[in-house]
């Protein structure tokens, strides 16, 4: 068998491993290089991520308020029912106490042969009158049944519809403290993912994390309150300027974007719903060049977030945990709708 030499690596081939080697220990190095060396793009991603999560939390919320308000509604109408039948069986146990002492009464007079009576009697003209009355007491007593039995029927509906609501306010119970974990599971994220950025950064999110977006001011409106309860509602919302976000508040220490609303209207004697949506279905819509203080704004084509126009191209809203009541840019989002209350 013939022996094979390795040749000795010409000039060239050594400059070429030499180079590949440069190149590999370069890459090693590169690759041992922290994500955060280029700090600019995760910032930015977690600020977006901050938005993205205060925008779900807000839509879990509304979910809450939503549950929250159905919760309360279902244990009104539980009491109002159990009222009525606590009511309709009083009804029913002195018609059933009415009905026993007829049939009493009528066993003891009419409980012989109607001739046999007639004979033994002292007088047969006392005789005639007691038939008669007897005769009157037994049709009474056919009417006295049939009103028993049709609120027996009653009571056994309403009850049966008091046991229905009572399996949906449980069910709604349990909604509303799902909606309750998910708000709390995003909010946390959030604030993780907000104290995760340098404290500059963290501090600009927090003075306007949502006036960059396009300037509305020229479209709005001028002038004062479009009537007097939008002017005492859009007031209301001012004396509350400073006080915190608090998700599922409605005042008066703290608020959720709709509770602030809703407050606001409630002391100028107006009854808003609890949640955003609702609230953005309330009232006559106008365009935003109309808008006037005191009408309420709300944002995202689901409607889960709501303020008060201030004038001026303002809002006034509770806009996220961290961040007080607060004047806005009316074009912090997206516009869904302005309503007149």
């Amino acid at each position: 068998m013939g022996s094979h030499r390795r040749l000795a690596p010409s000039g060239f081939d050594r400059g070429s491993a030499a180079a590949v080697g440069l190149l590999s220990v370069a890459a090693a190095v590169l690759g041992a290089v922290p994500a955060t060396a280029a700090p600019a793009a995760p910032r930015d991603d977690r600020r977006a991520d901050v938005d993205r999560l205060h925008t779900e939390a807000e839509q879990a919320t509304e979910a809450y308020n939503k549950a929250d308000a159905r919760t309360d509604a279902l244990r009104k109408e539980i009491g109002t029912a159990q009222d009525s039948i606590a009511r309709q069986q009083e009804r029913i146990n002195s018609m059933r106490d009415a009905l026993g002492s007829l049939a009493g009464a009528q066993y003891r007079s009419g409980g012989i042969d109607p001739s046999l009576a007639l004979l033994l009697s002292a007088d047969p003209d006392e005789y005639l009158d007691r038939a008669s009355v007897l005769d009157r007491i037994s049709t009474r007593q056919a009417g006295e049944l049939r009103g028993l039995r049709q609120a027996m029927r009653d009571l056994a509906q309403d009850r049966a519809e008091a046991a229905g609501k009572l399996a949906e306010l449980e069910k709604s119970r349990k909604a509303v403290a799902a909606h309750k974990k998910t708000v709390e599971r995003k909010l946390a994220k959030a604030r993780a993912l907000l104290n995760s950025l340098p404290d500059d950064e963290r501090a600009g999110y927090e003075r306007g994390s949502r006036s960059g977006r396009e300037d509305l001011t020229a479209l709005t409106g001028a002038g004062g309150p479009a009537s007097g309860r939008a002017g005492a509602a859009f007031a209301a919302a001012r004396s509350a300027l400073g006080k915190p976000y608090v998700w599922g508040a409605n005042g008066p220490t703290g608020f959720d974007c709709s509770g602030l609303t809703q407050w606001a209207y409630a002391q100028a004697g107006v009854g808003l719903p609890r949640t955003s949506q609702a609230q953005s279905g309330t009232g006559r819509r106008v365009s935003l060049s109309e808008a006037r203080p005191g009408d309420l704004v709300a944002y995202r084509d689901d409607a889960s977030h709501i303020g008060m126009y201030a004038g001026n191209g303002q809002v006034i809203h509770a806009p996220y945990p961290g961040a007080p009541v607060r004047y806005d840019p009316v074009g912090m989002m997206p516009v869904s709708s302005i309503t007149r209350v």
